[in-house]
């Protein structure tokens, strides 16, 4: 999706498309790794000076409530966002330069019916994230 197909689903959910929010939806949407809100906030500032820290995480947390984007936990503890996949799809992160790669499939299916088994828990979805270093980084 592009910048302005992001943009106009913000407004078709009834958000306002400020000049703010246009310098996070393109920070965002430009970006192949994931970003923390400062980081965002960094890079969105430089397009637009009058960006407050407060609409960088208003608009995140908008984007990320209409499925625009994901976030994504670092090992670190921190919280950042990248661009959402198609479809169940999971990450591989690089612990160094931040590059993100989504990937399909996996092998779960016993793992996931053996842990419902011991634990009593009906489950309906997972997440999974996998750090490590890319090509370019090893």
């Amino acid at each position: 999706m592009t910048a302005e197909t992001w943009l106009t689903h913000l407004q078709e959910n009834g958000y306002r498309l400020t000049a703010a929010r246009r310098a996070v939806v393109e920070v965002i949407q430009k970006s192949r790794r994931a970003l923390s809100p400062i980081e965002v906030f960094d890079i969105a500032h430089k397009r637009y000076r009058a960006l407050g820290l407060v609409s960088v995480y208003r608009t995140l947390e908008k984007l990320e409530e209409l499925h625009i984007i994901q976030r994504v936990h670092q090992p670190d503890g921190c919280q950042a966002f990248i661009a959402a996949s198609h479809g169940h799809e999971h990450l591989l992160l690089c612990q160094s330069c931040g590059q993100v790669t989504f990937f399909e499939g996996d092998d779960l299916d016993t793992l996931i019916k053996s842990i419902s088994k011991k634990t009593g828990y009906q489950i309906g979805e997972h997440w999974l994230q996998l750090f490590g270093l890319c090509q370019t980084c090893q």
